[in-house]
């Protein structure tokens, strides 16, 4: 093996450690604040290199059980490339495989039943832009039809279509989807995504006639919230960056095994 290859060789494995962790990190953030289904739902992350693998959380472990060691890493077709004692959900496989193989951008993909997220995927006009939160997502969202559990090949060609460039799915009757170019971004994303239906269903709980704000308000925040708006007089470049080493603190302190 020659040296640059041997350097390459080393690189691609502190990256895919790294990259083993911060995954980790997600699945425990998502048991802490609550948006787990006991073992059926997933998040994936892209490793670098050619093999087209990416990493996926053990079928049959909690959330809270997950940690860097124990991810499956698996190809496109779904096989695990690695010896592992734990399968892989197939529903999982066919979601992920799908967005991973069509979304050069979506190194992480992460899929959540919560109560409100569920909520909202069965309301007919989907998220509305009701609040500041909600309004990140004005425009930049997707909505896929059900058709049941997902583990027919043929659906994963709509999937993709319909999550089309956006960062976030409302997958009806089913979940929420977020994706990103980092496992922090996609959760992040699932996080506030998550919280704007939470909003949305408490507002709707209270009886009263729900406004939204003028289409060109919700369209300034969507692309304030987004980083894509250069106009307004200050910019928040580092929000983001932030609220995940705050999260990141946050797991040292309640969950320091994530890592192992």
């Amino acid at each position: 093996m020659s040296p640059s290859t041997t350097l390459q060789a080393g690189h691609r494995a502190a990256e895919e450690l790294r990259l083993r962790r911060e995954l980790a990190a997600v699945y425990r953030l998502v048991a802490h604040f609550r948006m787990t289904d006991l073992i059926f739902t997933h998040i994936s992350v892209r490793l670098p290199g050619p093999g087209q693998h990416f990493l996926i959380n053990p079928y049959g472990l909690l959330f809270e059980e997950v940690t860097a060691s124990n991810l499956v890493k698996i190809d496109l077709a779904g096989q695990a490339v690695e010896e592992t004692p734990h399968p892989v959900n197939p529903a999982g496989f066919v979601i992920h495989s799908a967005i991973h193989a069509a979304r050069a951008d979506a190194h992480c993909v992460l899929h959540t039943h919560t109560r409100a997220g569920c909520a909202v995927a069965a309301q007919q006009d989907g998220l509305l832009p009701l609040n500041q939160i909600s309004m990140e997502f004005h425009g930049r969202l997707g909505y896929h039809d059900y058709e049941g559990v997902a583990l027919n090949l043929a659906e994963q060609g709509r999937l993709v279509a319909d999550l089309g460039p956006h960062p976030a799915m409302i997958l009806r009757h089913h979940g929420l989807l977020t994706v990103g170019e980092t496992p922090a971004q996609a959760f992040l994303r699932m996080y506030y995504l998550d919280k704007a239906c939470e909003i949305q269903t408490a507002a709707a709980a209270g009886g009263a006639k729900l406004t939204v704000p003028d289409a060109a308000i919700c369209d300034l925040t969507a692309r304030q919230l987004s980083g894509e708006e250069h106009g307004s007089d200050l910019q928040d470049d580092h929000a983001y960056d932030l609220a995940w080493a705050a999260l990141l603190r946050l797991l040292d302190r309640v969950a320091p095994d994530y890592t192992d």
